[in-house]
């Protein structure tokens, strides 16, 4: 479920509802809110990445070529998934689930109607950081193969400023533009830029022809940014203008320092995606997980979020495709293929409650991830469904499933851990209800608090010693 559910995460309650102007502010109004030895050895062969050129259109695709070759050296004789120089690796940072392009009806995202001859500049918090970077451009849900034309990644410094410095070129096999195939995705060359964990990215993708309707994430609790032309190479800010949604790129990996030996991917709806947490602010409980892992002494993982507000387990929400397709149809790619994936944490099913499903089919879904998960050679931990007494879901039917669903979460033995998240947000004289500190406003998402407490309540030896 998003931040705003009442108007669309469990909307099968009410379907069709108008989110109310509070709601709105959260999906839309965030857009408004305002290392390692061989980047040392690069840097004296090369001296420091070019920067990119700004609206000129001059190309620096001979910097970012120097970049990617000195990222690629570092890799030498290691496979992604593999270690690398002072025991480095790949791993996923960001990767926001994607959905089909679609009008939203309370949003402005424009996804739906598709660009043309337009940049978009995604605002991307990493979970972790490293000595170099690539981006997976997406045309996932494409119905025709995409153009781009230029790309590259930055520091954020402020708004849609990049960080002095920071700007590079991406390039594709060594070239600036490429076309993706519908359905597809293409992953870019290794550029070198030093990331600090728990910091922001810019990544810009600018396509110059009518993409038609753009693969997207339409809720962020983050203001993304959209301009005319190509303006990815522009350090500056100009030209640019707010948009609410992640387009064009489902995917940020860094080669991380040795002590980072995975990735964990957070599957679920609205409550992991974004809750109704602040705009901005980047305190969706996945990422107070990073940050505790982050400060913790030893290895440790990154955090990949893979919620999608409104998102059911079993079924899609016919022609409400910005839901995207629902868990178990996803699984492949928003969970398996995220690179240097270890363990998977599993927290879904309040909207399969909200539309009545029996809970024996939702614990029959969750067997299936579970089987599908183990297949992989992947642990998995499976977290309780949050409380919603109060809400608009609450009803004496949906409330026995949430108990059944809850109580085989606890106490069947399917996972290799269990997360109790109802249990560390519930009002302790009422466990049907959000504790009031942990509450939204809605009876159904947890705020800030709500969220931080949601990631305290993860073992992170039990999910370290399983990774």
């Amino acid at each position: 479920m998003h931040p705003s559910d009442n108007h669309h995460g469990s909307g099968a309650a009410a379907p069709g509802s108008t989110p109310g102007p509070g709601i709105r502010a959260t999906l839309v109004g965030a857009a408004v809110l305002a290392t390692t030895l061989a980047v040392a050895l690069a840097v004296a062969a090369h001296g420091t990445p070019p920067q990119l050129a700004g609206a000129t259109g001059e190309s620096a695709t001979a910097g970012s070529a120097v970049g990617a070759a000195d990222a690629g050296a570092a890799d030498a004789g290691s496979s992604d998934a593999g270690v690398g120089r002072h025991g480095s690796r790949w791993v996923a940072a960001w990767a926001p689930s994607p959905v089909e392009g679609s009008t939203i009806p309370w949003s402005d995202c424009p996804a739906g109607a598709g660009l043309a001859d337009q940049t978009v500049r995604n605002v991307a918090f990493v979970s972790t950081g490293g000595s170099a970077v690539r981006v997976r451009v997406t045309n996932t849900f494409g119905t025709r193969e995409l153009r781009i034309g230029r790309a590259s990644v930055a520091v954020q410094g402020d708004g849609a400023n990049a960080a002095p410095g920071t700007m590079r070129e991406l390039t594709f096999g060594g070239r600036t533009a490429t076309t993706v195939a519908a359905g597809g995705r293409a992953l870019s060359d290794p550029v070198q830029l030093r990331v600090a964990p728990l910091s922001t990215l810019l990544v810009s993708v600018h396509v110059p022809e009518q993409t038609g309707p753009v693969t997207n994430h339409p809720f962020t609790a983050q203001g993304n940014y959209l301009a005319d032309g190509d303006r990815a190479g522009a350090t500056g800010a100009d030209g640019y203008a707010d948009t609410p949604c992640w387009m064009l790129v489902d995917g940020i990996d860094v080669r991380a320092p040795g002590r980072v030996v995975g990735s964990v991917v957070a599957l679920g709806d609205s409550i992991t995606d974004t809750s109704a947490t602040t705009g901005n602010a980047n305190r969706r409980w996945p990422d107070h997980l990073a940050r505790r892992l982050h400060a913790r002494p030893g290895s440790t993982l990154s955090v990949v979020n893979a919620g999608l507000g409104g998102n059911r387990l079993l079924a899609p929400r016919d022609g409400e495709p910005y839901w995207g397709v629902p868990a178990l149809a996803r699984l492949e790619r928003d969970v398996y293929a995220q690179t240097g994936v270890r363990s998977v944490i599993l927290m879904e099913g309040v909207n399969d409650i909200g539309y009545s499903a029996p809970a024996a089919d939702i614990i029959a879904g969750y067997q299936q991830v579970v089987a599908q998960t183990r297949a992989q050679g992947l642990p998995i931990f499976g977290g309780t469904v949050t409380p919603f007494g109060g809400s608009f879901l609450d009803t004496p039917e949906r409330q026995q499933i949430w108990r059944e669903v809850n109580d085989w979460i606890r106490t069947s033995g399917a996972f290799d851990g269990v997360i109790d998240f109802a249990a560390a947000v519930a009002d302790p004289v009422d466990p049907a209800r959000l504790a009031a500190a942990y509450d939204s406003g809605d009876g159904l998402h947890p705020n800030d608090a709500g969220c931080a407490a949601m990631a305290d309540a993860v073992d992170l030896a039990a999910l370290l010693g399983t990774a």
